[in-house]
């Protein structure tokens, strides 16, 4: 028998109910709190770490697969953005309500392989040859963080 889901009272969680219904999305469990442990994340996180904040939680654990699946649904539907680190593992964050995202920069720390989000204006647009379609892009600059410096000191 299918459970359905009590409308949150908290405004936060109503709203992450409401983005899921404007991507065209059922509003499950899984989806509502991946989402909001991307936007409460103060930086973008791997499936391992969302595994271990998971596992860190007093809710059902959560598998894998269905972490996996939620993920790969919140960036098809514009939820999340999914970018390689340095390290070719991918990092997830939630994208800003709509039209406040803009393309950015990404520093890669070559110590650690943490990515961090730099707050710059975003390279020109390439001109591409005829018949193309510009599709995105993506700026990585490496560099070590605070953390991975202090480390050398």
């Amino acid at each position: 028998m299918r459970r359905l889901m009590k409308h949150s009272t908290d405004p936060r969680i109503a709203m992450i109910e409401a983005a899921i219904r404007n991507a065209g999305g059922r509003v499950t469990a899984s989806r509502v709190r991946l989402l909001d442990l991307l936007q409460s994340a103060r930086e973008p996180l791997c499936q391992t770490d969302i595994e271990n904040l998971i596992e860190s939680e007093p809710l059902p654990a959560m598998d894998r697969v269905t972490i996996y699946r939620v993920l790969d649904w919140l960036t098809e539907a514009g939820l999340a953005h999914k970018a390689a680190d340095g390290r070719g593992v991918f990092r997830f964050t939630a994208a800003k309500p709509e039209g406040q995202h803009e393309q950015h920069a990404h520093l890669r720390c070559t110590g650690c392989g943490g990515t961090f989000c730099l707050d710059m204006a975003p390279p020109p647009r390439p001109v591409l040859p005829r018949g193309f379609r510009f599709g995105g892009m993506a700026l990585d600059i490496r560099g070590e963080c605070p953390r991975c410096v202090g480390a050398h000191a």
